[in-house]
């Protein structure tokens, strides 16, 4: 006989068993029920993409991250380690067959070799939107909005969006003479949640070789009381007002008409580490549990697409990590947990019915009832040991008195209360009613 293969999965990959899954797949349905609301259309990109795609505008870290390999023709081809470079990509490949604005979604899987820990696998679902062919502060703020709303659909609602402007940040480090290392500086920054402000202070002062610029950085970063005085600060150190400090005004603006400014603080702390970002760049933090990191992030990238087209196409977007949510809101006990999509299950009690069993069943059916027939007549311990282990509320017993009198006998498999003899429109009605 063969050695058996121990079956086992790599580090930072997992198997998903049904009770998870229908939480994950419930999640998905209800953001991308969000998405389309606002007219954003589903696309699909290729899990695999030339090295040169994905990390043309890539930096060191980045690299380091990607499940990167040469096929069988000896192509340099890496996994795609985000849903927004394959886009660009699409976008300039496609440019013909699209409109403008064009407004998409993408819920798909990526992948990225960093080490696993709670709430971080190196397989992972993101939820993304964005819109390219529009450079506008409506189109900014649209994306923001659509955050706070698909995580309100799931029931998160406790949240702080954190936002800033990198434009601004770039005007300050330039009035500063430090603008060579802009990309150090701000990488330096976005760990400052991790590593905190003496380590970010210490590479402030090698990137800049003065510890006076690294405390005026460092102020810069510190902010204000709230959204307005923090932008009133940013745009004084940053030289005066700009187009950017003008459009983080017009978004607030935006925010207030439309009542959800609370949602959102002005953050000059959040930089985004990608070097794609250019403008407006956002995380969205759990309130009730802020150490598990953002589980929503963007921003605008007006410069991604123009690796592949020279037409110019600005860009803003967001993406929700769903797995890193789905840790938090297990940690705060907030996920509604079912064991699959039924409402009821006929037994089988009886192998000469078994035709009759599923007439009932797609009458059933006809009226929304989700329903299965239990395949064969096992001992009824056996078949109620299944409905149980997938939480089914109802049970439809169908024996030779039911059957002459063309009824059923509906049981409430969590109370035990049964109602004897009934129609199927009767069973129906209860089913839905209680």
């Amino acid at each position: 006989m063969a050695e058996l293969i121990q079956p086992r999965v790599l580090k930072g990959f997992r198997d998903i068993l049904p009770q998870a899954e229908i939480v994950r797949t419930d999640l998905m349905e209800k953001i991308t029920g969000v998405y389309r609301s606002f007219g954003f259309v589903p696309i699909d990109t290729p899990v695999l993409e030339y090295s040169e795609i994905l990390l043309r505008k890539s930096n060191g870290e980045t690299e380091k991250q990607v499940f990167r390999f040469l096929d069988n023709g000896k192509r340099d081809v890496a996994l795609r380690f985000d849903l927004t470079v394959p886009f660009a990509r699409f976008t300039a490949e496609h440019e013909s067959e699209l409109y403008f604005p064009f407004k998409r979604y993408h819920i798909a899987k990526v992948w990225r070799g960093e080490k696993p820990q709670a709430g971080r696998y190196r397989e992972f679902v993101q939820c993304d939107i964005d819109t390219v062919g529009s450079d506008s502060a409506a189109a900014d703020f649209e994306i923001l909005s659509i955050m706070k709303a698909a995580l309100a659909e799931i029931g998160v609602r406790d949240i702080t969006i954190h936002v800033n402007h990198r434009g601004i940040f770039n005007r300050f480090l330039s009035k500063m003479g430090v603008a060579e290392k802009s990309e150090d500086i701000l990488r330096s920054v976005d760990k400052l949640a991790k590593v905190g402000q003496e380590e970010v202070k210490k590479e402030l002062v090698e990137y800049t070789a003065s510890e006076e610029k690294a405390n005026e950085i460092l102020k810069y970063i510190a902010g204000g009381k709230d959204f307005e005085s923090t932008l009133k600060m940013i745009t004084e150190m940053s030289g005066g007002e700009s187009e950017d400090s003008n459009r983080m005004k017009e978004i607030y603006e935006m925010m207030k008409a439309a009542g959800i400014e609370s949602s959102y603080i002005l953050d000059p702390s959040i930089t985004r580490g990608l070097d794609y970002y250019t403008g407006v760049v956002y995380e969205t933090f759990l309130n009730e549990l802020p150490s598990i990191g953002s589980v929503c992030s963007g921003g605008r990238y007006d410069n991604l697409a123009d690796l592949y087209t020279k037409t110019r196409l600005p860009g803003v977007g967001a993406s929700i990590g769903l797995d890193r949510l789905i840790a938090g809101l297990e940690q705060l006990g907030k996920l509604e947990s079912k064991k699959s999509y039924l409402d009821a299950e006929i037994f089988c009690m009886d192998k000469n019915l078994v035709v009759l069993y599923q007439k009932v069943a797609a009458e059933l059916r006809s009226k929304g009832v989700k329903v299965e027939v239990f395949p064969e007549a096992k001992k009824m311990n056996q078949q109620y040991a299944v409905t149980d282990a997938k939480g089914i509320k109802w049970g439809i017993l169908i024996g030779s008195n039911e059957a002459e009198k063309n009824a059923v006998t509906l049981k409430n498999l969590v109370t035990r209360e049964q109602f004897a003899e009934i129609s199927v429109d009767e069973a129906t009605k209860i089913i839905f009613s209680k």
